[in-house]
């Protein structure tokens, strides 16, 4: 009897899983664009659209209609304690919230309001505006809240320093880069913001600005900094008294950086920080506002916003390849047919939009032959190594455009960092001494490999055929199994964390035959269902960048259970009892057709310092988690034939 009842449920469980299969690949295909690609939100914490709000002011041009929806999303997304965390249910970051207060006070807040005086509270618990972070400072700075002294020295005449110069653009990350270069002539012209409405924060500073005396700090806490500060000291007076000359060709040398790279309505860098500080920049030149770049500039800041009905927030960037590729990824999996007209619209699109043109990696991997994507609409300058690996496996996958796929494989091959692994935009770009500078304090100056874009590099390799012999896979493995950590798992950099970064490691090592029975799969495997929770899903909260709170877990998560999932398949575990109870979380848990409830952020821009949640992923890979469940028992396979 007993046999009887558990063949019912799991006809009952099969049949629940090809319906559920069947609703999301049908809603996922109803949301492709009428050209062929697929586009969700990319939602970041409070500061990108706080900073929003400081633009309009720092312009003088303010939409108050906006403004208000901005605000409206700005109180609902402050936390229990006053402050604004920067994922969802994390702790105050002092930061964020000046940043948040400032904005709200400038859309018309009552600083006297209930909410206004528990941000306010916040800040002052925390040490007060004083405390922010040198991003925050540059801004309170441009709106004369705090002195420029507040703000590290960063001279414009960078820009003419030589490539072996210790602190030089080309040895810091792109979106370092970009977001510099026009920073440099902000602080050179140290312009001051039209806030027209003559808006101050004073009420955030413990001590007054001007009477503060410790503003730059040692970031790392090392002899090093210590130096770096010392240096600071001694570049101020030096900074004063530059030669008009000089100072002028160095401002003109970072405009023409930045004029090169605008890269039409997709914007500078194709991400928010830049796009703003390059409008500001030609604000402080003297650009009139009908001037074509500074049209086009702004232009691409006005296509971040996300209007709704009653909020709006601002994006910080835009990831339509990024989504396009995954979401070709799940469809295939689902059993979308390869010439179905969708995914033979969405080839033709992706196709149309890889790099044929040298961009900045090229410093230093001249020998490199062109063939990336950009996470971005358009970014020619700055193709990622990540999504060139994922855009190029759905196309493999869909044995297609074989020429498209082995440019991105000898563009990926040039793209190997000395050490076996990959960075996501730069070879080798590991000068970790610059994290020393005062200005650095986000930690998140360099682009150096780490496990899960290797792992996304190894894995393209192993699907196209490449032998463990090859030297490029050889010492991409050896980075990946030095990469792992002693509990089993690996670090996840650009997602939600050790749970993405281990899913990553065993698609790659699955894609190049890796033995399943080997002791580091083993123990990735054991770590993801140590990681299991008692519903059957798996979670992992932000706070786990923190080392001394790594593994803290909230609550389970429809795309942390997908990619533990993944993971767990590529390891041959397809009919374990942890991937049994997995399955049945995602069949169980509330979705609004295409798409999983989750409210929980699910990747990083940058460790500790700013989080964001991809949308998407809470349609296409829980998606691709169910289809490559059933696919897998339906061929009888232990795991994937393939890098993803």
């Amino acid at each position: 009897m007993r046999s009887v009842t558990s063949a019912a449920a799991q006809a009952r469980t099969l049949a629940l899983l090809d319906r559920t299969i069947e609703e999301v690949r049908e809603g996922l295909l109803s949301l492709q664009r009428d050209d062929g690609h697929w586009i969700f939100e990319l939602e970041a914490d409070a500061t990108i659209p706080a900073e929003y709000i400081l633009y309009e002011h720092f312009l003088g041009e303010i939409d108050d209609g906006l403004q208000q929806k901005i605000a409206r999303y700005l109180k609902r997304t402050q936390g229990a304690d006053g402050g604004w965390p920067l994922f969802h249910e994390g702790n105050t970051d002092l930061s964020a919230t000046v940043k948040a207060y400032y904005a709200l006070k400038l859309a018309g807040e009552d600083p006297y309001s209930t909410h206004m005086r528990r941000a306010r509270n916040a800040v002052l618990v925390r040490g007060g505006a004083e405390r922010s972070n040198v991003f925050t400072r540059i801004s309170l700075a441009l709106f004369g809240q705090v002195p420029w002294r507040a703000v590290p020295v960063m001279p414009v005449e960078l820009m003419l320093a030589p490539d072996w110069f210790p602190v030089h653009l080309a040895k810091m990350s792109y979106w370092s880069r970009v977001v510099i270069a026009p920073l440099l002539v902000l602080q050179a012209k140290k312009p001051r913001a039209a806030n027209p409405r003559g808006i101050d924060i004073r009420e955030l500073f413990q001590t007054p600005p001007h009477a503060v005396t410790d503003y730059i700090r040692n970031p790392v806490g090392n002899r090093l900094g210590d130096v770096f500060v010392g240096l600071d000291k001694l570049l101020r007076p030096i900074d004063l008294l530059m030669p008009t000359p000089i100072r002028r060709r160095a401002v003109d040398t970072a405009m023409r950086f930045v004029e090169e790279r605008l890269n039409g309505v997709d914007g500078l860098g194709g991400v928010f920080p830049s796009m703003v500080n390059a409008v500001m920049a030609f604000r402080a030149m003297g650009y009139p506002d009908d001037h074509p770049r500074v049209v086009q500039a702004r232009e691409a800041v006005r296509r971040l916003l996300v209007v709704k009905d009653d909020e709006a927030y601002c994006q910080p960037c835009l990831s339509p390849v990024w989504d396009t590729g995954l979401a070709m990824h799940a469809l295939l999996e689902a059993g979308e047919d390869v010439d179905s007209p969708a995914l033979k619209q969405a080839r033709r699109w992706l196709v149309e939009r890889q790099i044929d043109a040298p961009g900045d990696w090229r410093l230093w991997r001249p020998e490199a032959v062109p063939g990336g994507w950009a996470f971005q609409y358009r970014n020619d300058h700055y193709p990622d190594v990540d999504d060139t690996a994922v855009v190029a496996m759905a196309l493999h996958r869909m044995d297609g455009d074989r020429v498209a796929v082995d440019r991105a494989a000898r563009w990926i091959l040039g793209m190997q960092s000395k050490n076996g692994g990959w960075g996501a935009f730069d070879a080798d770009n590991e000068y970790y001494y610059l994290n020393a500078i005062p200005f650095a304090d986000h930690g998140a100056l360099l682009d150096p490999p780490t496990a899960d874009v290797s792992a996304r590099c190894l894995s393209l390799l192993g699907q196209l055929g490449y032998k463990r012999e090859h030297p490029v896979v050889d010492r991409a493995r050896a980075f990946l199994l030095r990469a792992q950590e002693r509990d089993g798992s690996w670090f996840g950099r650009w997602g939600t964390n050790y749970i993405y970064g281990t899913w990553s490691a065993l698609c790659a090592l699955n894609a190049i035959g890796e033995d399943t029975r080997a002791p580091h799969v083993r123990r990735a495997v054991e770590w993801l269902e140590h990681r299991q929770r008692s519903d059957g899903g798996w979670g992992e909260d932000g706070a786990s960048y923190f080392e001394e709170r790594r593994g803290e877990s909230k609550v389970s998560t429809p795309t942390q259970t997908a990619w533990a999932l993944l993971g767990l398949m590529a390891a041959g575990e397809v009919r374990s009892d942890a991937v049994q109870r997995g399955i049945r979380f995602l069949l169980q848990s509330p979705r609004d057709g295409h798409r999983w409830e989750e409210q929980h952020y699910n990747a990083v821009g940058f460790p500790r310092i700013f989080y964001i949640t991809y949308h998407g992923y809470a349609s296409y890979f829980p998606l691709w988690a169910l289809a490559r469940y059933r696919n897998l028992l339906a061929t009888g396979e232990r795991r994937p034939g393939h890098g993803m």
